[in-house]
């Protein structure tokens, strides 16, 4: 009965209007006293504010946020595009396939699925107007290229599901590897089999060709030197995560600068969306923590174990019904509010229930990865939208045989957890 108030007053407060961050923290300190006095609550506010704010781990989130926002003012994304592009010029459906690996190398060095899409869009879209590629289909492919930021480490996600449910980061990026990779090839078998099934949706091979050998070739040899140390130091055991994500940002911005593009306006506006941004993510963190001193003291997954106990549901089940939930809450929902709020319940309950926290911690980010181009909410696909100012409703239409690969992606990695657990030790 507790915890169903406690959910309801959070409700009230989401349809209200009032930002998730301040609903979370309301609704932990009116449900709180319910079951500990007044002066606990006080204590444990002051403890929370401070744990969120003095964690260094927490640092590691501006600082990549940062580090997509300086490649973005660099046009790092349009240097990827225009190699892969040449790299692909002869190959039917180049383009698109181009903007996938542009996609998968950009998302090795940012942790922001928006920023990411956002870069493909202004890079990628003009490109493949000129080439002939029909307007949904483009943006269905740029939208799910700027997901695979989600997914492949460095990843801003996999840093708030370590932060909340304490588990490795360390081990979350080692174990988004492979299903990051898995994830990419799916999406270039969808372009080549949807342009295969309906060639009107792109060019001819000529044409692509064509248009592939006007642009010039672009600069990619700062963006691999850039990965490559982020990789070496997160793998290598050379840094911590904190440490690599400030020199990530700090080589980000000497990328942007040496290569001319990174005007006083630019750092500017790069900073100040950093600033909104970890804002906004650390007050939905310290208001989530409150009402998780809720649940925590509620016993709900105890309760919650002992019931699934009782009905005799197997673990299989139990595990399939909540990634459905998730899958649905994905399309209505902001990814990382959804991870913020739950993750700590349902990591806690898969544990109970004998799965790995870290592959759960991969199942719960695909999810979160499908939520963002799944109709009516998706995020990225809205940020490209936007940016390439096309139409939304057949946007989500061009991006649906994406999201078809991705559930196939998804029910393998929960078929076989080797997948993500591979290189994790």
């Amino acid at each position: 009965m507790i915890i169903t108030i406690g959910t309801l007053v959070l409700l009230a407060l989401m349809c209200l209007g009032i930002p998730i961050g301040f609903a979370l923290g309301i609704a932990g300190a009116i449900a709180l006293p319910m079951l500990v006095p007044w002066s606990s609550i006080f204590a444990l506010m002051t403890s929370v504010m401070h744990e969120t704010t003095a964690s260094s781990l927490m640092l590691t989130i501006p600082m990549f946020v940062l580090m997509a926002e300086f490649l973005a003012c660099g046009r790092v994304a349009e240097d990827l595009l225009l190699s892969c592009n040449r790299l692909l010029r002869k190959v039917r459906g180049g383009l698109a396939m181009a903007c996938i690996l542009a996609g998968t190398v950009h998302a090795a060095a940012t942790g922001s699925s928006a920023a990411s899409a956002a870069s493909l869009a202004r890079a990628s879209y003009p490109a493949m107007m000129r080439a002939g590629y029909a307007p949904s289909f483009a943006v269905g492919t740029i939208a799910i290229a700027g997901t695979l930021a989600i997914l492949i480490p460095p990843s801003v996600a996999f840093v708030l599901f370590g932060v909340m449910t304490e588990t490795s980061v360390g081990k979350l990026f080692m174990a988004g590897i492979i299903p990051g990779i898995l994830t990419a090839g799916g999406y270039l078998t969808t372009i080549w089999l949807t342009l295969k099934l309906k060639p009107e949706l792109g060019p001819d091979a000529a044409r692509e060709a064509a248009a592939a050998a006007t642009e010039s070739k672009g600069r990619v040899w700062p963006m691999v030197l850039l990965i490559v140390v982020i990789m070496f130091g997160l793998y290598g055991g050379v840094a911590t995560p904190t440490e690599i994500s400030a020199l990530g940002a700090l080589g980000a911005f000497l990328i942007s600068l040496g290569m001319g593009r990174m005007s006083w306006f630019d750092f500017t506006h790069a900073v100040g969306g950093t600033l909104r941004i970890a804002t906004m993510i650390m007050t939905i963190v310290f208001g989530a923590h409150l009402l998780g001193y809720f649940i925590s003291f509620s016993q709900f997954t105890d309760s919650l174990l002992a019931w699934i106990a009782d009905a005799g549901l197997s673990p299989t089940v139990v595990m399939l019904s909540v990634v459905f939930i998730y899958l649905v809450l994905g399309t209505f929902m902001d990814q990382g509010a959804i991870i913020i709020l739950t993750a700590p319940i349902t990591t806690a309950l898969m544990v109970g229930l004998g799965y790995d926290p870290v592959w759960w911690g991969v199942i719960m980010i695909k999810t979160a990865e499908i939520g963002l181009v799944s109709p009516p909410l998706g995020l990225v696909t809205f940020v490209v939208s936007a940016t390439t100012k096309t139409n939304l409703r057949s946007n989500f239409v061009g991006v649906l045989p994406f999201v078809g690969t991705e559930l196939v992606v998804l029910a393998l990695l929960i078929a076989f957890p080797s997948l993500s657990l591979m290189f994790t030790g």
